[in-house]
């Protein structure tokens, strides 16, 4: 397997190329981290952007959603595959500068483009679905009860191949003007960051129930 995905007119930008990554260890990473995606596609001729969440399974990427949704009757109609766009972000700092022009954002970013196809086949489904559980939080498939044909009927999985993929990377502080660094304004990053706090049961819960340990992992 080749170590970096190769760059297509799609996913080379107009503007800081600098910041471009196709290497496949940056990818996944960014894929990994992030929580929550942003599935685009076109519905009935116009432009629709909705959040749902992922997996990356190898290089597939899997997309959580309802057999009755836009997106999953949407490739259902579409034979040869759904063209989407699918991106996550994340925001690693604020970058101030002294000049409101040079305010940025340090941020990492990936971007796949390709035909969504649905997952009907039982067996890849059921592990679609594990991996969108374990994305969140790792052995949560295994500690849960598993879905019923009937629950299953009902959710819905796309399924993209990595192939024509991009990461954008930003880090560093601000890049002001030589004329500017003079004035009396305060510039530097301020960092941000996803952090878990303790875990809070359920109402219910049986107090004799312990916090797994894949969910103090995720603490800081």
């Amino acid at each position: 397997m080749q170590t970096g995905y190769e760059p297509t007119p799609r996913t080379t930008p107009t503007r800081y190329r600098e910041r471009m990554h196709y290497d496949r260890a940056t990818v996944h990473q960014i894929l990994d981290e992030s929580l929550i995606c942003h599935l685009g596609y076109l519905n009935a001729g116009r432009p629709v952007v909705l959040p749902t969440t992922h997996a990356r399974l190898g290089e597939t990427l899997y997309l959580h959603g309802s057999t009755g949704g836009g997106p999953l009757l949407a490739a259902r109609a579409a034979p040869s595959g759904l063209p989407v766009c699918v991106t996550v972000t994340l925001v690693d700092g604020l970058v101030l500068a002294r000049s409101a022009m040079h305010h940025s954002v340090n941020f990492r970013s990936v971007v796949v483009l390709g035909d969504a196809r649905v997952v009907d086949e039982a067996a890849e489904k059921r592990r679609a679905l594990a991996g969108l559980l374990d994305h969140g939080a790792p052995g949560r498939a295994a500690d849960c009860r598993a879905a019923n044909p009937r629950e299953l009927a009902a959710t819905g999985v796309l399924a993209l191949d990595l192939v024509e993929v991009s990461a954008k990377v930003r880090t560093g502080g601000p890049v002001d003007d030589p004329e500017d660094c003079a004035l009396p304004h305060w510039a530097g990053v301020v960092p941000l960051s996803l952090t878990a706090g303790a875990p809070i049961p359920v109402g219910d819960l049986d107090p004799a129930t312990p916090v797994p340990g894949y969910l103090q992992k995720r603490r800081p």
